[in-house]
């Protein structure tokens, strides 16, 4: 029992937003009278939230840089609209039309990542500034007016789905062994990880807690997947979010460029004394950002079928409200990416929630709001009980 306290104690920001999402998901499922986890009603939501997960896992790195950025709901507003103009007007082939969308998404990044790193200005003035002069772009190149539809090859970025290479009858075969599949996966990642643990002394949960841990999270994917081949199988997004979340949950925490922006965020000074080059690592953290952003707005724009002027309102909000929802620390250096996608689905299945039993937009927002304040006077809470 001391060991779970223990390690619970150690992972409070993690395992504290995972307890909240799990009741948060009961309860509208209670409330909603069981349509919340219904097959439709679950894919609906991946489909609606993807480009805020998006946008949140580049929004983790720009923010455990110590850093912020409001301008990605115009970039990626921007971007759709530069999509639409590339398909839609002048015809090229989409995929031409998203490489050179991504590459327009990076060097926007690295114009901001200019001023912030470089000419020392305040990631809020800057990105703010950015929001007002993307946000007006955006008018100018659809002249008020939305542009579709976009070709079918691109829609089905945002609302195709994988094959049944089994053809099943009333069930997607293909997506259950896919769960089947991650389940053996992630078995054995966590053997192999208590086996490094063991070799080097590290400290580690008891057997119990092992094999419970691991059984909840079974159970879970499992269920997860089922409910989807319920309906049509993964969507294309989810495994484009899948491979998002797994190349940069790997980054952030296997590789030097992902310790370097821990670094930097957690202390700049002793970072830059210690030999990283702070101002090249929070250059390429916007970089990264715009990347995103653009790839944000191109799942949106595909989505929606159309660049349209008032895409991406509130982007920028959701996707700071989940990464501090999700762990990540206002004073930069800490936060995972699993922390921010789960901070996302807590904002997304409250959205969902919300609108299913009949709230208002106006009471969804003031609902929305205080979540976020809490969970930022959790994440003050848990560092001073800490002393860190």
């Amino acid at each position: 029992m001391d060991n779970i306290k223990k390690i619970f104690k150690n992972n409070i920001r993690q395992y504290g937003m995972i307890i909240a999402l799990i009741s948060i998901i009961i309860l509208f499922q209670i409330l909603t009278g069981g349509s919340l986890l219904k097959p439709l009603n679950v894919t609906n939501l991946i489909l609606q939230n993807s480009y805020i997960l998006v946008l949140a896992i580049g929004m983790l790195l720009v923010i455990v840089d110590f850093n912020v950025d409001l301008s990605v709901g115009s970039v990626a507003a921007f971007i759709g609209a530069l999509a639409a103009i590339f398909m839609v007007t002048n015809k090229m082939p989409f995929v031409l039309a998203i490489v050179i969308s991504l590459v327009v998404g990076a060097l926007i990044g690295a114009f901001q990542g200019f001023w912030v790193s470089y000419v020392k200005i305040p990631s809020f003035i800057v990105t703010l500034a950015s929001m007002l002069i993307f946000r007006g772009l955006t008018m100018i190149t659809l002249k008020g007016q939305s542009i579709g539809p976009f070709p079918t090859g691109f829609q089905k970025i945002a609302s195709g789905f994988i094959p049944d290479f089994f053809h099943g009858k009333g069930i997607h075969i293909t997506t259950v062994l896919i769960g089947i599949i991650g389940s053996i996966i992630y078995i054995i990642s966590q053997i192999k990880k208590k086996q490094t643990q063991q070799k080097y002394g590290f400290a580690q949960e008891s057997i119990g807690v092992f094999v419970a841990k691991i059984v909840v999270v079974l159970l879970a994917v499992n269920a997860f997947t089922i409910v989807l081949a319920e309906y049509r199988g993964l969507p294309n997004v989810l495994v484009l979010l899948f491979i998002l979340i797994a190349g940069y949950t790997f980054i952030t925490s296997k590789t030097i460029i992902g310790r370097r922006i821990y670094a930097v965020g957690g202390n700049e000074k002793a970072a830059a004394l210690s030999g990283i080059k702070t101002k090249k690592v929070t250059f390429w953290v916007f970089i990264n950002m715009g990347v995103l952003a653009a790839l944000s707005g191109l799942v949106f724009a595909a989505r929606l079928n159309a660049g349209t002027p008032k895409a991406g309102n509130g982007f920028e909000l959701d996707a700071i409200a989940a990464c501090y929802i999700g762990g990540a620390s206002a004073s930069g250096g800490v936060g995972t990416i699993i922390g921010a996608i789960i901070g996302g689905l807590v904002m997304g299945v409250m959205n969902n929630g919300m609108s299913l039993v009949g709230l208002g937009i106006d009471w969804q927002q003031a609902i929305k709001g205080m979540v976020l304040l809490l969970a930022v006077a959790f994440d003050i809470y848990t560092k001073s009980k800490s002393g860190k």
